[in-house]
């Protein structure tokens, strides 16, 4: 007998508001800080591992409002002496030969030497020192970048699992990783339970999560994969709260991609997430290496990219992003002073605090009572 299948209802930012505490703080009461294996963040925000985003001396600008960029070892910082150039000829093909131009960029061949280079030139910097890696290149980079002096190994694919299937003799084994670099490993990207829950049991330090939200990205149009961020959020924090009842062992979530504003922060957070990875709000700083343009890490992908370069404009400096002042009434500047103000209003102290406030499920939220803001366009 066959058997019919329901369609789970899930939720973006969109559809859900926080509901405000029976108790109120004081915003600069409250600490924003986490912690992913021994490196503490003030800021509570990754940078994506975007060449757009991710120079070694843009990983310094991170550095200097406490969040920390993460760099991306197969992009063009490995792959070219001058990467600015080749950012710059992405940032100046026609939009009807981008994609190819951006295959050739980056069919050039990523050189070792290039690593430690990159690597010491973020630690020049005071920044801790974070790089991204695909699964099939991380036992080959990854020991090359910490022995360098890498703080962070990245592990990330548009969807990663721990059982994965290939013709590979033997595949990337998380456990054998984490012995082989000894630093700490952030996996991704996943979006569920029982994955997040399985890449957890590996012993990896933090989990990254979101398939496809981000503004540059276009798995979802592409494969039709991808679950909505607050679902998959609170779907990977239950996980990890289960683990750490069972083990003790403390996994940070990270929400990564589909945030732009205050409001989606603090929605990630109070979500079950410990902190977010953004890209495109970041390429629209003046500090940004492409100057107002974004594009994915699948972009260039040879056969089938998922991803194309999104012109973002600048709208100013990192420091008006995190802590304002907002020259802006939207919401997508002074992104900490927003989530300060909203631990203040639900009575969170801390990150984890955040995790227990109330999320409703509320599709009208941004536009009830907005008449004449909408009649502005």
């Amino acid at each position: 007998m066959g058997k019919f299948r329901e369609l789970r209802r899930t939720y973006g930012f969109d559809e859900v508001a926080i509901v405000p505490g029976i108790v109120t703080v004081n915003p600069e009461m409250v600490d924003t800080e986490f912690s992913l294996g021994n490196v503490t963040i003030k800021t509570p925000v990754l940078g994506s591992a975007m060449d757009a985003v991710s120079s070694p001396a843009f990983a310094g600008d991170m550095h200097n409002q406490g969040a920390m960029s993460v760099m991306n070892l197969e992009g063009v910082q490995t792959r070219y002496d001058d990467p600015q150039t080749a950012i710059d000829e992405v940032v100046a093909a026609s939009n009807e030969d981008v994609t190819s131009t951006m295959q050739r960029v980056y069919s050039a061949p990523i050189r070792e030497e290039l690593i430690g280079r990159r690597v010491e030139e973020i630690k020049k910097t005071g920044s801790h020192c974070a790089v991204s890696i695909t699964p099939a290149s991380t036992k080959k980079l990854g020991p090359i970048a910490v022995e360098a002096g890498a703080d962070m190994i990245v592990v990330q694919s548009t969807v990663t699992t721990a059982r994965h299937s290939s013709n590979s003799t033997k595949g990337l084994q998380f456990p054998e990783l984490l012995e082989m670099v000894n630093v700490p490993v952030l996996v991704g990207n996943c979006v569920g339970y029982k994955v997040a829950t399985e890449i957890m049991e590996t012993g990896i330090h933090g989990i990254l999560v979101g398939v496809g939200p981000g503004a540059a990205c276009t798995t979802r149009e592409v494969t039709g994969v991808g679950v909505p961020q607050v679902t998959a959020t609170m779907d990977c924090a239950q996980a990890r709260n289960d683990h750490f009842k069972r083990t003790g062992r403390y996994v940070p979530v990270i929400t990564d991609g589909g945030i732009r504003t205050g409001g989606e922060l603090c929605k990630a957070i109070a979500s079950g997430a410990d902190a977010v990875m953004i890209g495109t709000p970041l390429a629209q700083s003046v500090e940004a290496p492409a100057k107002g343009y974004n594009w994915g890490m699948a972009s260039p992908h040879p056969a089938l990219p998922r991803g194309t370069r999104v012109n973002v404009g600048t709208k100013g400096t990192l420091e008006q992003l995190f802590f304002g002042p907002s020259s802006v009434s939207n919401g997508t500047q002074n992104l900490i002073g927003a989530l300060r103000a909203c631990m203040g209003m639900v009575g969170a102290m801390n990150i984890k605090d955040m995790h227990n406030s109330e999320i409703v499920v509320a599709p009208s939220i941004k536009t009830e009572g907005k008449h004449y803001q909408l009649g502005l366009g």
